[in-house]
């Protein structure tokens, strides 16, 4: 059943105010590790099966760059797993800093890490079905060959890995916390990363590979747990320089609420609970418009 709701507004201030550069919050099911990743080879750390590889990314405006994402106290940022994350043991780190070349070993392409656009060393992380299929990672440990459809193009056909130079990564205010993602599996991996008082930066500011999309890799997350965060993030417009921060709760000032910073595994990105139409006449706005709002 459908129904409308007609507002009469009165526009009395500039469009302009509606260009804002963060489009969306992108999640990605990189993996989900079968009985085969957890058996065949463990040199990377002991992987449960059923645990689902996550790649997180900002997708912004072509004229943004990506700087941060960051707690502060008024906005806790956080990233939750009911269980625990998996770090590989042998070239796992707290950022993805490990040689291509390693790429093939064991478990590495499945750690948990925090990013401003790298996969690994020289090359940026991509959603795999923007991957041209070129330059495949092949595994030599004969793990990573899940074809599960839940996680739509296997690793086998396409790696999300593209080659290129990411921004390097810096951590600002962030302490021991941030070592629940480093190269241990020891039951202090988890269950949360949290903080009221740093970020994880670009240092020159990234952008995506492909610029017409301009989407960066934030984070990649494995876990066999209820994964959620609850992120905020800061990019910066390169042709007027002005920055916008956006919030996955309670904004104050010029800050910008976003629903979709907002993730839980079981319900996905932060949206209503039913679907709105808006149609707003006369178009473009001038003086009074009519704006309505249909539900279903």
């Amino acid at each position: 059943m459908k129904k409308s709701l007609l507002l009469v507004i009165l526009v009395i201030y500039s469009l302009t105010t509606f260009s804002q550069g963060l489009e969306n919050i992108i999640v990605e099911k990189y993996y989900i590790s079968d009985a085969n990743d957890a058996t065949v080879n463990s040199s990377g750390g002991v992987l449960p099966i059923g645990s689902v590889t996550y790649r997180v990314y900002i997708d912004m405006l072509p004229d943004y760059i990506f700087q941060s994402a960051y707690g502060d106290p008024n906005h806790e940022l956080r990233i939750e797993t009911s269980t625990l994350f998996f770090n590989n043991e042998d070239r796992g780190a707290i950022h993805p800093t490990f040689n291509f070349s390693y790429c093939d070993d064991n478990t590495v392409m499945l750690d948990s890490w925090l990013s401003v656009g790298a996969a690994c060393n020289g090359r940026f992380g991509i959603q795999k079905d923007q991957d041209d299929g070129v330059g495949t990672v092949v595994n030599s440990d004969g793990v990573l060959l899940n074809t599960d459809p839940l996680i739509g193009i296997p690793l086998t056909q396409q790696d999300g890995l593209i080659a290129g130079t990411p921004e390097s990564v810096i951590s600002v205010g962030i302490g021991t916390e941030i070592m629940v993602f480093d190269a241990q599996n020891d039951g202090t991996n988890g269950p949360l990363f949290s903080t009221l008082n740093g970020a994880w930066a670009s240092v020159n500011g990234s952008v995506g590979p492909n610029p017409a999309l301009n989407q960066v890799l934030l984070a990649q997350i494995t876990t066999d747990g209820v994964f959620s965060f609850s992120l905020n993030v800061q990019i910066r417009n390169q042709t007027t320089l002005s920055v916008e921060n956006y919030v996955a709760a309670n904004p104050t000032g010029a800050e910008i609420l976003f629903a979709g910073l907002n993730y839980n595994s079981t319900i996905g990105l932060g949206e209503n609970t039913f679907d709105l139409a808006l149609t707003l006449y006369p178009d473009p706005p001038k003086g009074f418009v009519t704006l309505e709002i249909t539900t279903t």
